[in-house]
């Protein structure tokens, strides 16, 4: 094995990643696909095959980063950060809440009602940003209910979800960020110590209610890491994928035509979270001494997998820096792989390909950007959108 390491980045900054990491890691697939970066002190890897290999191989790169923020973010060591055994009896804790069954009997009807009430208080022929006023708002009432958090109400899940994002992605340990953490977990713990008692009285199909009726719970504090872990990243992920899917759409009207044509929306979410992957990153801890494109990759250091970087990745995707519905099929890595593949992924396929892209169109036919200048993207670990401006029509 070679004793050399991959080589230290000292210039890519944290700023740089959050405004516009694409071009950063376009270079990278091209010229150092394995690269030491001080500024978030991790490896990076921008290949596809390498972030898929390190994913599917939990042995050999665990979960259980010690060097994370998200520890510090959701005062608990939540399954995010744990493998094997640990990992599948949590993560099984609240899988009957994500079952086939229940998606197509209880969430999607329900996503149905609050997409219609939605879409019906949004003005008609005039500017809206369509970000905070439907995208946000439509993804927490949605994962409130399927978490059994619905009396938390819609700016309260979005201001949790912001602020636990924000702490998980501290990689630059700032204290204001968790500050703003500690009062959320705070906020949430005394909400589900109000639940738990009405779950308990009254059980249902929503995650919080399948694990604190569960014939063998899991530990109380884990039952309430979990829920806040899918807080964290239930809301961002249909919010952001929904505001990219109409940027796709709408500045490729050749593609919108096609797609509200044939009822293409599962290829336009498709794409959409390929060309701007929700969760951007994840961290690995190495567990014993490797090699990745021959480097050395030592025991104890910590690699990043950059999703984001892989779903561009030129030997999957041609002119992968764009948006194309209608792309060869390909498999992307945009909800993971592995043991950690996203749990929330099918309901969030359903809540925005079968439910409200064509929701919008049929209400809004007419709708366009503004001015497709005036989006701002931003985020690192977690990207997309922060601002839709539209007129209706």
């Amino acid at each position: 094995m070679t004793s050399e390491l991959p080589p230290l980045d000292e210039q890519i900054s944290i700023a740089d990643l959050v405004s516009n990491p694409y071009p950063i890691y376009r270079r990278l697939r091209a010229e150092t696909p394995v690269l030491r970066v001080k500024s978030v002190g991790r490896t990076m890897l921008t290949k596809a095959t390498d972030t898929r290999y390190v994913k599917e191989n939990a042995q050999l790169f665990s979960s259980n980063d010690p060097n994370t923020p998200m520890r510090r973010a959701f005062r608990a060591h939540t399954l995010m950060r744990k493998d094997g055994e640990e990992h599948r009896r949590e993560r099984m804790a609240m899988a009957p809440a994500f079952g086939a069954k229940v998606i197509q009997e209880h969430w999607i009807p329900a996503y149905r009602e609050i997409a219609s009430a939605y879409l019906d208080r949004l003005p008609v022929g005039e500017e809206v940003d369509l970000f905070a006023a439907l995208s946000a708002p439509y993804a927490a009432r949605g994962l409130a209910i399927l978490l059994g958090t619905d009396e938390a109400t819609d700016e309260e899940m979005q201001r949790w979800s912001q602020h636990l994002i924000d702490g998980a992605g501290n990689f630059g340990w700032a204290d204001a960020p968790f500050v703003n953490s500690d009062k959320a977990n705070d906020e949430m713990d005394a909400l589900f110590d109000r639940l738990v008692e009405k779950h308990k009285a009254d059980p249902n199909p929503s995650a919080l209610s399948v694990m604190v009726n569960a014939d063998d719970p899991i530990e109380r504090s884990q039952i309430y890491a979990n829920i806040k872990i899918a807080i964290g990243g239930g809301i961002n992920e249909p919010r952001d994928a929904l505001c990219t899917i109409l940027y796709g759409l709408l500045t490729n009207p050749d593609q919108l035509e096609e797609v509200r044509r044939n009822d293409d929306w599962k290829l336009a979410f498709e794409e959409g979270v390929r060309w701007v992957a929700p969760i951007q990153v994840s961290s690995r801890l190495v567990m014993e001494d490797t090699e990745i494109r021959g480097y050395h990759i030592p025991k104890g250091d910590t690699v990043m997998t950059i999703q984001a970087s892989a779903c561009r990745d030129e030997d999957l995707f041609e002119d992968g820096e764009n948006y194309n519905a209608y792309r060869p099929p390909q498999s992307h890595q945009a909800f993971g792989n592995g043991p950690h593949f996203c749990q929330g992924t099918h309901v969030a396929r359903r809540a925005l390909a079968d439910v409200m892209l064509p929701m919008i169109f049929e209400r809004f036919p007419n709708i366009r950007l503004t001015d497709p200048q005036k989006v701002v993207w931003s985020g690192f670990g977690f990207r997309g959108p922060i601002n839709f401006p539209v007129i209706l029509g």
